[in-house]
């Protein structure tokens, strides 16, 4: 998406919208709130994929937060098809971390508000970057 002009700034958008939600999520809230898994809490819940270790905190859902932070800019650049196809799968990926038994719905609830949030910021974000590069001279 950044090597064709027409889908700069959603590439911009998209790339600073992972990255706020590695920032914020996986790195500030998982360690602020620590918040156990519930396969962790619930040990004889047969599981369909590894067990994380205790140490990997459940809230938010990085998942769901990277999705929809994603999910979000897209939608803001190509609200038809292509947008709704990956808000579709960004709830997709949301229930499949409650049915995997790997968060509890509020987890996933709040990474999906809290991806929405990092994805409109980075959208604003990036259409002030790609401004600013060209009436820098940075891109052409």
């Amino acid at each position: 998406m950044l090597g064709i002009k027409k889908y700069r700034r959603a590439g911009v958008g998209v790339f600073m919208a992972l990255l706020f939600s590695l920032i914020m999520g996986n790195g500030i809230l998982k360690h602020a709130v620590m918040r156990v898994r519930p396969c962790i809490d619930y040990p004889w819940m047969p599981m369909l994929v590894h067990v994380p270790n205790v140490n990997n905190f459940s809230f938010p859902s990085g998942h769901t937060f990277g999705s929809f932070a994603a999910a979000t800019v897209m939608f803001s650049a190509m609200k038809r098809y292509w947008g709704i196809a990956a808000l579709s799968l960004a709830a997709a990926i949301g229930f499949s971390r409650i049915y995997l038994f790997l968060h509890y719905p509020s987890d996933v609830f709040a990474g999906s508000i809290l991806g929405i949030i990092a994805g409109a910021a980075a959208w604003c974000l990036s259409g002030k970057l790609i401004l600013w590069m060209k009436n820098t001279t940075v891109i052409k």
